[in-house]
């Protein structure tokens, strides 16, 4: 619940201030310790130069026999802050529970000096020095110790003026994050106001890229490409609906027509066996249209639910050949074989036999019938990992205004009235090659003929692909 009411801007926000807080507060942690460890040393220096004076000024007198227990104190004016120095003789049993009552220091202190020769030790307001020497052969224990000032007062300052410190720095690091939380997402912020701006009615708006900032442009660019397919898919859509209504309308308003007529008044036997003649035509042909449609929408599939074999384009070749000479004498088909490779291997495809003869008769028919029956020249070459089909012809060729619109089923170029056809065969054949993972390519001048170009995968390098793609 907390994370859908809450903004990424909030938790960017959110985010850098804890992190500048962590950051401050190990700062000013780091500094604090710092600084007492600093004056904590700096003030044993201190007291060690105390005690070093203390024992250079006992040994310069003349007689220092000291009893037992005895404690010399106060030997020097204070230079440190309630400075208090004391002087005393070892114990001969090294026992300094008297002392250590006496002077109000544990009694671990005294023998670490003994030990070490040297010891420190502080308590909660004083510090202490101590510092062994031996004089007439005798053991003796010198200790100098003063309040730290620094510590008690001054520590106290810095605490306070480090908590104003951190305090401010929240303030103006909640400022801070605000504004860089809010700089960051406001281009994003920005492309989301312009997106709920584009609806189907305005599809040719397009998002305004943002200079110095390439992440961001890359997913501009990338979302006007989404816009560019979407509204041209759109187009196309509105395209295919228009072409097909027309098309299943014509033969549908030409059966209710006839019908029509032949109900309006009593005719003959011969009249009405003429008009169920021509709605049965009519009737073809609204079949035929729609059994088209179906064969594109199930090419528009992947072509996994076909059955793939191993196709051998040479003879499929001579396959269509063959049958567009059967059904019209009329088709002047010439194929050139002078780029055949030396392995027959490399013109062999991965394909479904029926949907790739139904392809490439329909470009060839079209060829034949656009051209007025003259030569279509049928090329065929191959690569180590493509084969080609060309088909050219020197018919009436495609109005280069229309040439976007040529893979629209139904469309019919303007210079095509004077010749059969549906608008299907280009879509149709278009979309059973890319079923093999192939490509058309269509380049056209008016009047002076057409030359489609078919490329497919042959067999071996789609059996890489695929092993690859395990």
């Amino acid at each position: 619940m907390f994370n859908r009411v809450i903004t990424n801007q909030t938790k960017t926000m959110v985010l850098l201030m804890l992190v500048f807080t962590a950051i401050i507060l190990l700062f000013s942690g780091l500094v604090y310790f710092s600084i007492v460890n600093f004056s904590h040393q700096r003030f044993y220096e201190l007291l060690k130069i105390r005690t070093a004076t203390i024992v250079q000024i006992e040994k310069s007198k003349d007689h220092l026999d000291l009893p037992e227990n005895y404690i010399l104190s106060n030997l020097n004016d204070e230079e440190l802050p309630m400075e208090r120095d004391y002087v005393f003789a070892v114990p001969a049993d090294s026992n300094f529970k008297k002392i250590s009552q006496e002077v109000h220091i544990p009694d671990y202190f005294f023998k670490n000096i003994i030990r070490e020769g040297e010891s420190n030790y502080n308590d909660e307001e004083f510090y202490y020095i101590g510092q062994s020497f031996r004089y007439d052969d005798k053991d003796y224990i010198a200790i100098a110790s003063a309040k730290n000032h620094y510590v008690v007062y001054y520590l106290g300052f810095l605490k306070r003026t480090l908590l104003t410190c951190i305090v401010l720095s929240l303030f103006f690091s909640m400022i801070f994050s605000f504004y860089l939380s809010k700089t960051l997402f406001r281009p994003i912020l920005k492309i989301t106001g312009k997106v709920k701006e584009i609806s189907s009615e305005n599809l040719h708006l397009r998002l305004e890229s943002h200079p110095d900032n390439k992440e961001l442009n890359e997913l501009v660019d990338t979302f006007n490409d989404m816009l560019n397919r979407i509204e041209t898919s759109f187009e196309t859509q509105n395209h295919l609906i228009g072409n097909v209504s027309h098309e299943l309308r014509t033969p549908l308003t030409s059966i209710m027509g006839e019908a029509d007529v032949a109900l309006s008044i009593s005719r003959t036997a011969d009249e009405y066996k003429e008009t169920l003649g021509i709605i049965l035509d009519e009737a073809e042909k609204l079949d035929k249209k729609i059994k088209a449609l179906l064969m594109i929408a199930q090419t528009g599939f992947d072509g996994k639910i076909q059955k793939m074999d191993k196709v051998r384009i040479d003879q499929l070749l001579w396959d269509v050949i063959e049958t567009l000479r059967r059904i019209d004498s009329r088709n002047n088909i010439y194929l050139d074989i002078s780029m055949l490779p030396d392995n027959p291997k490399k013109l062999k495809v991965q394909g479904n036999e029926q949907l790739l003869h139904l392809a490439v008769a329909n470009i060839i028919s079209n060829g034949c019938k656009y051209s007025n029956f003259q030569q279509v020249k049928v090329s065929l070459g191959a690569t180590n990992t493509d084969v080609y089909i060309i088909i050219k012809d020197n018919g009436i060729g495609i109005p280069e205004v229309e040439m976007n619109k040529i893979y629209d089923p139904f469309f019919r170029a303007s210079n095509t009235n004077n010749y059969e056809g549906y608008g299907i065969g280009l879509p149709l054949a278009r979309n059973i090659v890319r079923m093999h993972h192939g490509e058309l390519i269509v380049s056209s001048h008016e009047n002076q003929g057409t030359t489609v170009q078919m490329r497919f995968p042959n067999f071996y390098s789609t059996q890489k692909g695929e092993q690859a793609k395990v």
